[in-house]
Order: C-alpha cells, then sequence, then structure tokens
C-alpha cells in the first residue's frame, strides 16, 4: 500500500507540472506569442516537458519524505514577451499566473469531487490531489525567481524599484534560486505543510 501511495504521488506531481507548463503556453499562445505551440509544448504527452531532476527524482524525494513538501516542475515552456501583443502591460503577468492558477483548479476539482462524494472509495486519492496541486500553487506563487511569483511581482511593482533587472539576473542562474526556496521550506518546513494541508482541508471540505 505504501508503494501504491508513492507511485500515486510521483504521478500526480508529474501530472500536475506538466498541466502548470502546459498553461503557460497556451496563455501566451491566447496573446500571440506562438513561440509555446511551435516547439510542441502544448502537448500532454509528458516527453518533451519532462526535467530529469525536477519533474523525476525531486518528486520521488518528496513521496519518499514526510510533511508537506510536494513540489517538482518541468521543463519550462518558451515564449517571447514580446510577441504577447493581446496584452502588452499585463501579458507576461497573465502567462505566469497561468501556471499556478491550473494548480487551483486541478486542486478544487478533486475537492469538489470529494465533497460530492461521487467517488468515496477514493476519497483518499483524490485528497492527494488536492494537496500536490495546493502545495505546487504556494511555491510557484513564492516571489523568487525563477518561480511565477517573481514574474507577478515584477508586473505589478514599477520599474524604478529595479525587480526586473534583479529577477532577469536570477533567472540566468535558476539553481539559485530554487536553492532559496528549498532553503526556506528547509527552514518553515513544518509551518509549509500545516498551510497546504490547511488549504487543502479547507477546499476538500474534511
Amino acid at each position: 500500500m505504501v508503494l501504491i501511495d508513492t507511485l500515486f504521488i510521483i504521478a500526480v506531481i508529474i501530472f500536475s507540472v506538466i498541466i502548470h507548463e502546459v498553461m503557460h503556453g497556451v496563455a501566451a499562445d491566447s496573446l500571440g506569442d506562438p513561440t509555446a505551440r511551435y516547439a510542441g509544448r502544448l502537448t500532454l504527452n509528458p516527453i518533451p516537458h519532462l526535467d530529469m531532476f525536477g519533474s523525476i527524482i525531486l518528486p520521488i524525494i518528496c513521496a519518499l519524505s514526510p510533511g508537506g513538501f510536494l513540489f517538482g516542475w518541468a521543463k519550462p515552456v518558451p515564449y517571447n514577451p514580446y510577441n504577447l501583443f493581446r496584452a502588452p502591460r499585463w501579458g507576461e503577468m497573465i502567462v505566469a499566473a497561468a501556471g499556478p492558477a491550473s494548480n487551483l483548479v486541478l486542486a478544487l476539482i478533486g475537492g469538489l469531487l470529494i465533497r460530492l462524494q461521487l467517488f468515496p472509495d477514493i476519497a483518499g486519492v483524490l485528497m492527494y490531489v488536492v494537496a500536490v496541486n495546493v502545495s505546487l500553487m504556494v511555491l510557484n506563487l513564492i516571489p523568487v525567481p525563477p518561480l511565477d511569483g517573481s514574474k507577478i511581482l515584477s508586473s505589478i511593482l514599477p520599474g524604478s524599484l529595479g525587480y526586473g533587472a534583479l529577477r532577469d539576473r536570477m533567472e540566468q542562474n535558476p539553481f539559485l534560486g530554487f536553492g532559496i526556496v528549498l532553503f526556506i521550506i528547509i527552514l518553515f518546513g513544518n509551518a509549509f505543510g500545516k498551510l497546504v494541508f490547511t488549504i487543502a482541508a479547507a477546499i476538500a471540505g474534511v
């Protein structure tokens, strides 16, 4: 049973991060930038999206570790912010927010199925879907490059504050940003786990 739970958590993380990245591309495409579509990244086929560490190794570590650290990532979907002509001011923020928003939608769908008790035999499985996607949403909203929260924040803040330049510099070394996030998780892991499962329980009504 433990093995089945572990494999399912890994599968949910992989599926959720792929949806997350595809929705970045869908948002960019809808705003005028076909880069992701031309790159073949608007597909649910996992192969073009998988990142060895973020999509496989990290989900395995998360599944085998106690607590609320349920995280991973796929290869970033390419897009050109200069092509977002349908929303020149807020385009980059919309593209960035599409990823966490997709995780919220997946969590809400899982929570709704639990609340309606349509599949009571797999309520525990659906709870994994809710928890994983809440975790991905919350983590990606942290305003540390290259996470989505940094793009959202730099779109909101005036350019004079210089956050956009800082973000661009840090995105040249994404492992620095992920290192900061991992440090935050290690330092505040218990609090983060409680936050994730509090939100997940509220969504699922349990």
